[in-house]
């Protein structure tokens, strides 16, 4: 890893298959060991159960308020602050339970590729 400043100019929001909007702040080859994202849940959208293999995630609640399902965890209600920490191969969903929009960082480790990305509501259909 070298030292540098990553601007959030470049970064640009994009809907993500699994029912939220991800905003890529850092995630590249040359910083292999961590990848940090915005994600952006609408009202009333649950993201699809999915798991990542090999990599595991912190969700850092930045805003809003949800309920967040991880392994085999009761349903938690979490808000601005909360840290969900989710090992890596664990099934996962979150849900938005407000009327505004419910804004967290993924911080994975190692860094998101989407070959590791396990949607598991498609392999059940």
């Amino acid at each position: 890893m070298k030292a540098r400043i990553l601007l959030n100019s470049s970064a640009h929001e994009y809907f993500f298959f699994e029912g939220c909007y991800i905003t890529e702040w850092s995630n590249s080859p040359d910083d292999a060991d961590a990848s940090i994202a915005r994600a952006r849940v609408l009202p009333g959208v649950t993201t699809h159960w999915h798991k990542l293999d090999g990599i595991a995630e912190r969700y850092v609640i930045l805003q809003g308020e949800g309920e967040v399902e991880v392994g085999g965890l009761p349903s938690m209600p979490v808000t601005t602050g909360d840290v969900v920490v989710i090992p890596a191969g664990t099934r996962q969903r979150i849900r938005n339970s407000a009327e505004t929009d419910l804004v967290f960082l993924a911080v994975c480790t190692p860094r998101f590729v989407i070959d590791a990305y396990v949607d598991l509501e498609a392999a059940n259909e």
